[in-house]
């Protein structure tokens, strides 16, 4: 039996700098043809996703931030983990644009080191207490400690240019920070060797790091040897670099396999994990924004094959703690050309597409993936729907948060997927998603859950028809003869918030009755109740849907006897 959903139009149009121009092209004759093998499970589906991060590591006590904290931990079957910066910032803990402090650090008139946990105790309180995990970035450096503290603060959004991102005049008393604060975390919290991770600084082949490599090189010499002082079990990496092509990644690579270490004068320093950032770029062309998923996987693919070049290596873990579609995730719409897409369901299409192909990557290259960061989260008191690079807005979540909620569904063994709509990794990487639209997917099995995730992606944000899609999918025979499958979706018409909005006439301040019907147009949206469904002779099942542009869709499949 074929279980049908209804479609909801035969156009979908999202959003456009200026009109989309030209009529688009009709819908193909043929279906896309997903089939799904549940009887082969391949093991354990890595859940690389539930990892998000900020600047404005004090949005994280906000009531804005502690609900979405909350909504990620509930949206996802595998741990969050949640990474910011600005930890060890002086400052009296008032948040803004990419600014954050704790005021951890101070010292008197005689240069004797004062400790102030109050404000780091709140944050991980909250971040703990939602059920997610800290992703530490050490730093940035307190005022008492660096090597030039004034101006301490930058002096506008987008200029890096405060005292707190130079090197420490004293490396000694910044080894006596981080061990003791590691030792306050690992005696308030639960399992902080065991689970937490830790990381050196943010981007410092960039204006984050007012040093050179030799003196960076140092830093993490003596903050590896200062925190596995106090947490010999605790695991530490770096560079956090925005470059994986550039050469201040490979020398550090280099330093930590061969190079002499500042603390010991040993051979080489440990390295537990290693961390860069990706972003794949946003523009306008032709009056039309287009994003770059090639471009993404290409930076992946170079710091993957960075990191496989030391044969020492090459079984490291890597996390891509910073890995999105544009850069400044602090700055509006009205600042960054083609940011509009923040808001669209493409931003979620980009996500879940870009995850899957990263796992190839992975494989193809042969290194150890264990996590991509997602650098958005929420900005209290700004306007709602500003473009933001966020998931939600004002307690509004935006359809990017939808998909990771249906990405975030998937749990259990991986299973084999095949569609004829897809891209392949080797088209991607040369030519992005410039032609044909990506229509793929991922599944798994977990119990007697079956879960098929379905997007349909492309890089340019123009009017496109719909891709009817025929999913079949072979089941095991403890199933029995009756499934339910259910179906859930996020695109231009479900999951949206943002165009619930735009036909509320965009209400600066919505109402509480505009802002009800906000709430209910943002989760994602059934298409259909569970259906009771008839397994065919041969075992399987085939669901048919049409799948707009930018669309992702969840079906589940689970016993029905």
């Amino acid at each position: 039996m074929v279980a049908r959903f209804p479609a909801r139009g035969t156009w979908l149009i999202v959003l456009c700098v200026s009109a989309c121009g030209g009529e688009p092209r009709p819908s193909a004759d043929e279906p896309v043809s997903i089939t799904v093998d549940a009887t082969r499970p391949q093991g354990p589906l890595q859940r690389i996703w539930p990892f998000f991060g900020y600047d404005e590591l004090n949005y994280t006590t906000t009531a804005e931030g502690a609900e979405l904290l909350a909504t990620l931990v509930d949206s996802n079957t595998a741990q969050v983990q949640v990474r910011s910066h600005f930890l060890f910032n002086n400052g009296d803990g008032t948040p803004d644009l990419k600014w954050g402090s704790t005021n951890v650090y101070e010292e008197d008139d005689a240069g004797t080191p004062r400790y102030d946990w109050s404000l780091t105790d709140q944050i991980l309180d909250t971040v703990t207490g939602a059920g997610a995990l800290p992703f530490v970035e050490l730093g940035f450096m307190p005022e008492a400690l660096s090597s030039r503290p004034s101006p301490y603060r930058n002096t506008s959004l987008t200029q890096l240019n405060g005292g707190c991102f130079y090197p420490p005049k004293d490396y000694g008393k910044w080894a006596k920070l981080v061990s003791t604060w590691a030792g306050h975390v690992d005696a308030r919290y639960v399992g902080v060797a065991a689970n937490w991770r830790w990381e050196l600084w943010n981007e410092p082949d960039s204006a984050y790091w007012h040093g050179t490599f030799e003196e960076y090189a140092k830093l993490y010499d003596f903050t590896e040897a200062a925190l596995h002082e106090a947490l010999p079990e605790a695991r530490l990496g770096g560079p956090a670099v925005v470059r994986a092509d550039g050469e201040f990644f490979r020398q550090f690579l280099q330093h930590c396999v061969t190079g002499t270490n500042s603390v010991t004068g040993a051979v080489g320093t440990r390295l537990d994990h290693v961390t860069f950032h990706a972003k794949g770029g946003v523009a306008v062309v032709d009056g039309d924004v287009q994003l770059h998923l090639g471009n993404q996987l290409r930076l992946h693919r170079t710091g993957f094959a960075t990191v496989a070049s030391f044969p020492e290596l090459v079984r490291t873990p890597i996390y891509i703690t910073e890995a999105d579609p544009d850069g400044c995730a602090a700055c509006p719409a009205s600042l960054i050309a083609g940011a509009e897409y923040r808001l669209s369901p493409a931003y979620g299409a980009y996500e879940v597409a870009m995850m899957k192909r990263t796992l190839e990557l992975q494989d193809d290259v042969g290194v150890e993936l264990a996590g991509i960061l997602t650098w958005a989260f929420t900005f209290p008191n700004t306007p709602y729907f500003a473009g933001y690079r966020a998931l939600s807005t004002n307690g509004i979540d935006l359809p990017v948060l939808g998909a990771f909620k249906l990405l975030g569904k998937l749990e259990g063994d991986r299973l084999p997927l095949e569609s004829s709509g897809a891209q392949s990794l080797e088209e991607i990487l040369a030519s992005s998603v410039r032609k044909s639209a990506d229509v793929d997917g991922l599944s798994a099995i977990s119990g007697s859950t079956i879960r098929v995730l379905v997007w349909n992606y492309h890089d340019t944000l123009v009017a496109a028809p719909s891709a009817p899609v025929r999913l079949r999918v072979q089941l095991p025979p403890a199933l029995g003869g009756k499934v339910l499958i259910s179906h859930l979706r996020v695109d231009a018409e479900h999951g949206n918030a943002h165009a619930r909005w735009r036909a509320l006439g965009m209400p600066a301040a919505p109402s509480e009755a505009e802002l009800a019907e906000l709430r209910l147009a943002m989760a994602p949206a059934k298409l259909l109740d569970e259906a009771l469904t008839d397994v065919e002779a041969d075992g399987s099942v085939q669901v048919s849907f049409e799948l707009p542009r930018f669309g992702v869709s969840l079906v589940s499949i689970e016993p029905g006897d």
